[in-house]
């Protein structure tokens, strides 16, 4: 936190409880960063419609697509600023990471 600015660093899908990568599909791997997200903001009273950028980490953008999907169904109602971009060499060989910046509004 800075002030009421919260900087969300790279978030990975492991499992919390387990410490396990959550690798079946490219889908519950979003799925997992988004909820590894949700309960950071969670711990700093925030959600996501506190979420005002998202950068998004891929390995391929051919997967782009699906991470989107999922994407949506978490904010597609505060549509935050973001970007996406292909990147080599993803921590622990994940599809997809995120980071975020969420604002106490």
């Amino acid at each position: 936190m800075a002030g009421d600015t919260l900087y969300v660093s790279g978030q990975i899908a492991i499992e919390p409880y387990t410490g396990k990568l959550v690798d079946d599909n490219i889908k519950s791997e979003t799925e997992q960063v988004l909820k590894n997200i949700i309960a950071i903001l969670k711990e700093v009273e925030m959600t996501l419609h506190n979420v005002v950028k998202v950068s998004i980490f891929l390995s391929d953008m051919a997967i782009y697509g699906e991470v989107n999907e999922v994407y949506g169904k978490y904010l597609g109602e505060s549509l935050p600023a973001r970007e996406a971009i292909a990147a080599k060499g993803l921590p622990m060989g994940v599809n997809v990471e995120m980071s975020c910046i969420a604002v106490k509004l």
